[in-house]
C-alpha cells in the first residue's frame, strides 16, 4: 500500500462526493453475494495476533413477546455447542491455544446488536483458519442441545441475579418514562426471570433462525496477517451460508418524540448516591459529511469547556455538586441527546441542578472566553497529534470498534490520517460565537427528560416534578454574571536550579536498560523502547509509607496525597495548574501506601520536561489550599453519607475487618472520619514522607533517549532533597486470623448472595513459588468455572485470585469469589471444596497444565512489547531482588507445571483448616 501523506489524505477527503467522508483506505471492505459485509485490515499491534468479530445487527429490541432475554440467551449458547465444537469444546480449544475465556473469547448483547469477540494467534495458519471456523459456527451452526439449554438457564438467571439491586429497581421505575411508547421500554437485554426460567426452547431457535442471517452480519478482522488470505477465508466460511429468501424486516426502532418535559424520580433504600440529570432529545441520523464532522467538533469543544467550568465549581468551598458535566451524544440508536447531569449531596438536588443550568445560561448570555477556547483547541489538537503519531502502533482492538460502528450505524471511519488533516484544517476556523451557540438548538427542544435518583430515607426530601421544572424558568429569569478568567503566566519552576551530575552509570545491553545513581542517592532505571511513539511511563518509590506515621496521624496520612493533588503546586491552584498545562500530554500523581510512598505518571516525549517539573514540585512545593480542602470535605461527606446502605459494601467491610483481625487501620470510611480531618496535619505527614528522596528509585520506560532524559534527571531529580535518614517500613501487625472463620452478612432485599472464601498463610516469596501459586489459582479457576457454572448452572462467574506479598512479611492469600441464589450457597461451597480435594489428592490434569503452559508463553509474547509491563517488571525485580534477566524469558518456570507440584501446592495453599469465609445473604424476613 502506498504511503498516505496528510496532503494526499486531505485531497481524498475533499474529493469525496458531496463532502462525504470516505472509509479509511487502510481497511478493505466488501459484501459477499449472500449479504455478509466484511472489514479487513492489516495491523501489527499486537504482533502475531488477530482480532476477529462477528457482528450481528440484531439485539433484544427484535425479540417477540415470548422471547424476552433470548437474544442474549442465544449469545450464551454460542459457547455451549456448535457444529464443529461440541458442548464445552470451544472454550477448551481456546484455552489450549493460550487464549483466555472472557478476555479473548467473549460476546455481548445490546438493545440493537450482538457482537462476538475472538483473539487468535497468527503465527499458525491452522489457528487462523480455525478462528474463522468458530465465527462461521456462531453465524450458522449453534447447536441448541436440549441438555445444554437446560443448564445454561441457570447461568443466565444468575447473570440476571447479579444485576438486581438498587440501581436496577430505580431503572425499572424510570424506564417507562424514559422510553415511553418505545419498544426499548420492554426489551432489556437480560430479559425477565420469568421468561428465562420458562421460555419454550422453540422460541430460542426461532430467534436464531429469524435474525442470524447474512444480510444482518459483518465480519471484522484486524491483525498481523495478509489481508488477501483473510478475505479468502471469509469468502470460504461465510460465502456458503445461504441467503434467506423470506426475511422478517429489521425495523429500526426509536424513542417517540414528546412535546413536553417528562420527569422520572426514583428512590431506593439501598441507593448510595444522589444524582439529577436533564436530557434534551431529538431524532438522530448519521451524517458522514465534512460539515457534520465539523459540527460535531464544535459540540465537543463546547462540552469540554462547559465541563471545565463545572469542575471549577466543584472545587469551591461548599460546592453545589460533587461532579457535573454535559454534552451531545447518542441516546439510543435513532435518538440523539444533549445531556446535563450532576452527582449531588442528598439535600442538594435543586441546588445542583440550578448550578448546572446556570452555567449553561452563563454561556448562552456571555459566551466562553477567548483563552478558554484556545486552551481547549490546544488540548484537542494535542490529542490528535498523539493519535497520529501512534498510527502505526495503534491496538487492533481500537480499529475493530470503529468498523463495528461503521457497519451498525454508519458512523464515519475515515482513519486518523484523514481526521488529523481535517482537525488541523478546521480548528483554526472555529470561532467563539459558533461555539457559544452550539447548545442553543438543543436547549430549545421541547422533548426533555428530567431524571432524579436518590436514597429513600426520612432525612432526604426529594423535590417533586413541579419544583424541578420551575428551575428552568427561574434560572432564565436570574441575573447571571460573566465568567471571570484567572490565569498565571509564571513558570512552573523558577530558574536557578543547577544540574547535579550522575555519579555512576551501568548499562545492561541484554535488557536495554541503563542505571544511574545521583549524588543525592536517587537511583534511576531507564529503558528506551519503540513500542509506542508518543508514550513515556515512570514511577518512583521509596520504602516506608504510612506505616511510619503514628496511629494518631493515620487518617491524616490516608488523605494526604489526595489533598496535595487537589491543592495545586507552588503558586498555582489546581485550576490554574490545569490551565497552565493546556496542550500538554502529561500526568503526575503522588501516592502514599501502607508500606511505600512514591509518585507515578506518564507524558509525551515532547512534554518530558514538564513531567519532571511536576515531579520536582510534588517533592518541594505542595500547596496549601483551604478552599479546596473544604470542598473536598463537603464532597467526601456526601459520597460517604449512604455508604452503609450498600449490601456489597457491607460484605467488603466485613471481609476486610475479618482478614485484618479487626485492626483499627482497617476500619471503613465514614463521615465522622472526614470531620476529623485537619489540612495541616495531612500536609505535615506528606512533607515528612517526601522530604527525603535519597532512598527513592525511579523507573522510566518508553519513547525516549538517554541523551534526552539524562539532563532532565540531573536537573530535576538531582535537586530533590535528601537527608539520608535510611528508613524502612514498620510491621503494623495486620494479620489474617488462623483457623476457620465463617461470617454471614444479612443485608439487602434481593434474592441474591455473594460468597468470599480466602485462604492465607506463610509463603516463600521466590519467583518460582509465585509462579506455582499463580498457576494453581489458574487451574482452580478453570475447574470451578467448569463445575459451578457449566455443570451445575449455579453461578454466572467464579474468580480465583492469588496474592503473594513480601512486605511486611512473606505471606499469601488465595481468594475464591462467586455469586448465586442464597439457597444454593451450601451446594456450591461443597463443589468448591470437592474440586480442592481433587487437586490435593490427584494434582492438576495434564490437559489443564497444558493450557496454563500455553497461556504463559502466549502472554509473554505480547507483554514484552508493552511499556507498562516493563515498567512494572523493572520495579518488581528491583524491589524483590530478582535477576532482571528473568524478565526476558520465563521458560525456565514451565517445568514446574507438573501434577505432583500442583498437588503439593494445593495442600499448602488451599488448607481447609485455615480460611475465612464471608457470605452475603438477604435480610431475614420478620416472623409473622
Amino acid at each position: 500500500m502506498p504511503v498516505l501523506t496528510l496532503s494526499l489524505v486531505l485531497a481524498l477527503v475533499q474529493a469525496a462526493p458531496a463532502g462525504r467522508l470516505p472509509l479509511d483506505p487502510a481497511v478493505t471492505t466488501g459484501r459477499l453475494p449472500n449479504g455478509v459485509r466484511y472489514y479487513v485490515r492489516k495491523n501489527t499491534r499486537p504482533e502475531k495476533r488477530a482480532e476477529l468479530r462477528l457482528v450481528v445487527n440484531t439485539g433484544s429490541v427484535m425479540e417477540d413477546d415470548d422471547q424476552l432475554g433470548l437474544a442474549h440467551f442465544v449469545e450464551h449458547m454460542a459457547f455451549n455447542g456448535t457444529r464443529n465444537f461440541k458442548k464445552q469444546a470451544l472454550v477448551d480449544y481456546i484455552e489450549a491455544i493460550g487464549m483466555r475465556f472472557g478476555a479473548d473469547l467473549n460476546a455481548s448483547t445490546g438493545f440493537d446488536e450482538t457482537i462476538y469477540q475472538l483473539l487468535v494467534p497468527t503465527d499458525s495458519a491452522h489457528l487462523v483458519r480455525k478462528g474463522f471456523q468458530i465465527l462461521e459456527d456462531w453465524a450458522d451452526g449453534i447447536s441448541f442441545d436440549t441438555a445444554e439449554v437446560r443448564k445454561e438457564r441457570g447461568v443466565v438467571v444468575e447473570e440476571w441475579r447479579l444485576g438486581q439491586g438498587a440501581d436496577n429497581r430505580m431503572q425499572k421505575k424510570q424506564f417507562p418514562v424514559i422510553f415511553r411508547g418505545s419498544r426499548y421500554k420492554d426489551r432489556l437485554p437480560i430479559g425477565t426471570k420469568e421468561s428465562l426460567e420458562g421460555f419454550n426452547p422453540a422460541a430460542l431457535t426461532r430467534f436464531y433462525r429469524d435474525w442470524y442471517r447474512p444480510d444482518l452480519m459483518a465480519v471484522v478482522a484486524v491483525g498481523d496477517f495478509e489481508p488477501r488470505q483473510i478475505i479468502q477465508l471469509i469468502r470460504t466460511h461465510f460465502g456458503r451460508i445461504p441467503a434467506r429468501r423470506v426475511r422478517r424486516p429489521r425495523v429500526e426502532y426509536s424513542v417517540p418524540a414528546r412535546d413536553s418535559t417528562a420527569v422520572a424520580i426514583a428512590t431506593d433504600a439501598e441507593a448510595t448516591s444522589t444524582s439529577v440529570g436533564a436530557y434534551y432529545l431529538r431524532p438522530g441520523r448519521v451524517d458522514p459529511s465534512r460539515a457534520a464532522y465539523r459540527k460535531s467538533l464544535v459540540g465537543e469543544l463546547y462540552a469540554s469547556m462547559l465541563g471545565q467550568r463545572l469542575a471549577e465549581l466543584s472545587q469551591q468551598p461548599n460546592p453545589p455538586f460533587i461532579g457535573a458535566g454535559g454534552g451531545p451524544g447518542r441516546f439510543v440508536r435513532g435518538t440523539e441527546a444533549f445531556s446535563l447531569g450532576a452527582a449531588v449531596a442528598d439535600t442538594g438536588i435543586l441546588r445542583g441542578l440550578t448550578a448546572v443550568l446556570t452555567e449553561v445560561e452563563r454561556v448562552d448570555r456571555h459566551g466562553f472566553t477567548g483563552p478558554e477556547l484556545e486552551r481547549t483547541k490546544q488540548d484537542y489538537l494535542r490529542s490528535y497529534e498523539q493519535a497520529f503519531a501512534e498510527r502505526d502502533k495503534t491496538e487492533s482492538g481500537s480499529f475493530v470498534e470503529e468498523y463495528i460502528q461503521h457497519f451498525l450505524t454508519g458512523d464515519p471511519s475515515p482513519g486518523i490520517a484523514a481526521e488529523f488533516a481535517m482537525i488541523k484544517a478546521m480548528l483554526p476556523t472555529v470561532i467563539l460565537p459558533e461555539v457559544n451557540r452550539a447548545a442553543q438548538e438543543w436547549l430549545k427542544l421541547k422533548d426533555r427528560i428530567l431524571l432524579v435518583n436518590a436514597p429513600e430515607k426520612p432525612s432526604v426530601k426529594v423535590p417533586v416534578a413541579a419544583e424541578l421544572l420551575a428551575l428552568f424558568d427561574r434560572v432564565r429569569g436570574t441575573d447571571v454574571a460573566a465568567y471571570q478568567e484567572t490565569v498565571s503566566a509564571a513558570p512552573l519552576v523558577e530558574a536557578g536550579l543547577v544540574n547535579r551530575p550522575v555519579v555512576s552509570e551501568t548499562r545492561d545491553s541484554l535488557l536495554g536498560v541503563t542505571r544511574w545513581t545521583l549524588e543525592n542517592g536517587i537511583r534511576v532505571i531507564v529503558k528506551p523502547t519503540t513500542f509506542k511513539a508518543d508514550e513515556v511511563l515512570f514511577s518512583g518509590f521509596s520504602p516506608g509509607g504510612n506505616s511510619l506515621t503514628p496511629d494518631s496521624l493515620f487518617t491524616a496520612a490516608v488523605f494526604a496525597t489526595q489533598l496535595v493533588s487537589l491543592g495545586g503546586l507552588a503558586d498555582f491552584s489546581l485550576i490554574e495548574l490545569q490551565k497552565k498545562l493546556a496542550g500538554k500530554s502529561v500526568f503526575v500523581a503522588p501516592f502514599l501506601g501502607a508500606y511505600q510512598e512514591g509518585i507515578r505518571g506518564q507524558a509525551s516525549p515532547q512534554d518530558l520536561e514538564t513531567m519532571f517539573q511536576l515531579t520536582y514540585l510534588y517533592f518541594t512545593a505542595p500547596r496549601r489550599d483551604p478552599q479546596a480542602f473544604e470542598a473536598f470535605k463537603t464532597n467526601a461527606r456526601a459520597q460517604l453519607a449512604n455508604r452503609g446502605a450498600s449490601p456489597a459494601i457491607a460484605l467488603r467491610d466485613t471481609l476486610v475487618a475479618t482478614m485484618s483481625g479487626h485492626h483499627p487501620r482497617s476500619r471503613p470510611l465514614a463521615p465522622v472520619i472526614i470531620d476529623s480531618l485537619d489540612l495541616d496535619r495531612s500536609l505535615a505527614v506528606y512533607r515528612d514522607r517526601f522530604s527525603d528522596a535519597g532512598d527513592f528509585t525511579f523507573v522510566l520506560v518508553g519513547s525516549l533517549t538517554l541523551e534526552q532524559v539524562k539532563p532532565l534527571v540531573e536537573h530535576y531529580l538531582g535537586n530533590l532533597p535528601a537527608t539520608r535518614r535510611g528508613e524502612r517500613w514498620r510491621d503494623l501487625g495486620i494479620k489474617p486470623p488462623t483457623g476457620v472463620v465463617e461470617r454471614e452478612v444479612r443485608r439487602g432485599i434481593e434474592p441474591k448472595s455473594q460468597t468470599e472464601l480466602v485462604f492465607s498463610g506463610p509463603f516463600s516469596f521466590s519467583r518460582q513459588e509465585r509462579f506455582v501459586l499463580r498457576s494453581l489459582a489458574d487451574v482452580l479457576d478453570i475447574k470451578l468455572r467448569e463445575q459451578l457454572r457449566e455443570e451445575l448452572g449455579g453461578t454466572y462467574g467464579v474468580s480465583v485470585t492469588p496474592a503473594p506479598s513480601r512486605i511486611p512479611r512473606e505471606e499469601y492469600t488465595v481468594s475464591v469469589s462467586f455469586g448465586s441464589a442464597p439457597d444454593r450457597v451450601p451446594q456450591l461451597l461443597a463443589a468448591v471444596f470437592a474440586q480442592i480435594d481433587t487437586l490435593q489428592q490427584q494434582g492438576a490434569t495434564e490437559k489443564d497444565l497444558a493450557k496454563i503452559r500455553e497461556t504463559t508463553i502466549r502472554s509473554r509474547e505480547t507483554d514484552l512489547k508493552e511499556n507498562g509491563f516493563w515498567l512494572g517488571q523493572l520495579a518488581a525485580v528491583d524491589q524483590n531482588g530478582d535477576d532482571p534477566k528473568v524478565i526476558l524469558d520465563s521458560s525456565d518456570l514451565l517445568p514446574l507445571l507438573t501434577p505432583e507440584r500442583m498437588k503439593q501446592a494445593a495442600l499448602r495453599y488451599l488448607d481447609r483448616k485455615n480460611y475465612v469465609r464471608v457470605t452475603l445473604l438477604p435480610e431475614s424476613k420478620p416472623t409473622p
